[in-house]
């Protein structure tokens, strides 16, 4: 597959530069971390990456590779709101939402009051996405929107950066690329999704993406529209909730869609630099019909400094 625009829209892509940091490197959990809530994801192989006519090339989907990771512990689910509002409680943390003013909206998140008030600037090819001043974490859908009842809801509207922060402050990092899709998988060879091949085994809904005609009608046949509590639907084999759908999930790693082909085969960190990060897992607003991107074999990208509606991340550490 190719020629879609992807649904994770840069949303500052000027300002992405080519960088080699080490943020998210493989060391063992600080004193300080927790790992009450995390997985342990034993040492051993696993093949990469999906290959086949749903694959999007241009993603670098492909070639399925194997490869060998350490032991890592990596958290059953994305950080949600409460635990980041205590982050922000405790360090007066600004995002780069907040501090550029704006993030980026799925259009249907906006409330009704605001959308007939208000017109919004639109992103180019994709019309569903909008520039909301005021969008944040705290205001999802901009103003006139609030987290105080999604308190178990993943953080959105965070970016790399924001969420590599609040890995320092837990004694955390993010999980490369391969870790993610290692855990993600359940212990599972090369399925589709967490659980196994079929989307929808016996009509039973297994992860929060789009329902009806994409980007115009969501039934919500899931039961949920937009996210859901990070600890929804069934845990997959290794204990994660919600690795298909819901929210991207940032990973430290530099997006290349060849460098797979060439990497070394043990404990892949990505490229050494690069000018956006890897997202995993979909999202709410994926569908079959545009991007069925919430495959666990499948990746896109964004710029460390972009926020959007549908992204937020989860956590790993070594065990060391």
């Amino acid at each position: 597959m190719n020629g879609k625009p992807c649904c994770a829209p840069s949303a500052r892509p000027q300002k992405a530069k080519p960088h080699d940091e080490t943020t998210g490197t493989r060391g063992g959990a600080s004193p300080e971390a927790s790992v009450e809530n995390a997985s342990l994801i034993p040492a051993g192989s696993f093949r990469m990456g999906a290959e086949g006519p749903e694959c999007w090339a241009s993603d670098g989907e492909g070639p399925i590779r194997e490869f060998e990771l350490d032991d890592y512990l990596i958290d059953r689910c994305c950080v949600s709101n409460s635990e980041f509002g205590t982050f922000v409680e405790e360090t007066g943390y600004q995002t780069e939402a907040e501090k550029f003013g704006w993030s980026i909206v799925f259009v249907g998140q906006i409330p009704k009051a605001q959308r007939k008030r208000k017109r919004f600037e639109t992103v180019v090819g994709m019309h569903w996405w909008a520039k909301v001043e005021k969008a944040d974490w705290r205001k999802p859908g901009g103003p006139g929107s609030n987290v105080r009842k999604l308190g178990d809801h993943p953080v959105v509207h965070v970016s790399w950066n924001d969420a590599s922060a609040y890995a320092e402050w837990a004694g955390k990092r993010l999980p490369t690329e391969a870790e993610w899709e290692k855990a993600a998988r359940g212990g599972l060879e090369q399925s589709r999704y967490p659980w196994g091949d079929e989307l929808t085994p016996g009509g039973k809904h297994l992860c929060n993406i789009w329902q009806g005609a994409f980007p115009d009608q969501n039934t919500g046949e899931d039961g949920h529209l937009w996210t859901a509590p990070a600890k929804s639907f069934p845990a997959n084999g290794h204990g994660l909730y919600n690795a298909s759908g819901n929210v991207w999930e940032w990973t430290s790693d530099w997006f290349d869609p060849t460098w797979r082909r060439n990497a070394g085969s043990k404990n892949p960190t990505g490229p050494k630099e690069g000018t956006e990060k890897v997202i995993k897992g979909g999202s709410f607003l994926c569908h079959d019909s545009y991007c069925n991107r919430y495959r666990i074999g499948a990746r896109t990208r964004n710029t460390p400094d972009s926020s959007t509606s549908h992204t937020g991340f989860r956590l790993a550490c070594g065990t060391g």
